[in-house]
């Protein structure tokens, strides 16, 4: 019985992979666990396991995503942010606007120390969606842990878009320079 389990379970595992590395986007815990017709707590436990043998999976806000190494055709910045809570739609909008992406948020936690989150937001749907799960969770921002102040470290295809995400961030108050 327990060799069966077993067997099941690197089973669905290999689907779950199979599944992540097909996907064009994100898949909720949620979505694998009824196609799998298993509970979620199974998903993040099979998702744990592959992990501990090193597959690139990340698990961001919209889901899991296999991540397979592969040369780095971006470039990427940490920026420094400070905000309220009501303008976070106003910043990761300026920054998907200009065409770049939000892979991360960060805080400096006075106990914990650093605190990094994976966003993977790369446009207006994901920051929708992302606003959405903050709203429909009840959760908080990393940032209200700091009285605003986060890290984001952001990518896009060249310098001209970082430089100008930071133009539009730094004349909207947002940016912290110095």
């Amino acid at each position: 019985m327990a060799k069966d389990r077993k067997v099941n379970g690197d089973r669905r595992r290999l689907a779950i992979l199979e599944k992540l590395k097909k996907a064009k986007g994100p898949i909720t815990g949620n979505e694998l666990a009824r196609q799998m017709e298993v509970s979620r707590q199974v998903i993040v436990s099979d998702v744990t396991l592959l992990k501990a043998v090193n597959e690139p999976i990340l698990a961001t806000s919209q889901g899991y995503l296999f991540m397979p190494s592969a040369p780095a055709a971006k470039i990427s910045r940490t920026i420094v942010c400070r905000h309220t809570p009501e303008q976070s739609e106003q910043e990761m909008l300026m920054i998907v606007h200009e065409g770049a992406s939000i892979k991360n948020v960060s805080i400096e936690h006075p106990v914990y120390g650093d605190l990094t989150a994976s966003m993977m937001i790369h446009n207006a749907h994901d920051v929708r969606n992302f606003l959405e799960k903050i709203q429909h969770t009840d959760a908080s921002f990393l940032s209200e842990l700091t009285d605003g102040v986060h890290l984001h470290e952001i990518e896009a295809d060249n310098e001209s878009i970082l430089q100008s995400v930071e133009h539009k961030l730094y004349q909207a108050g947002i940016l912290v320079k110095d």
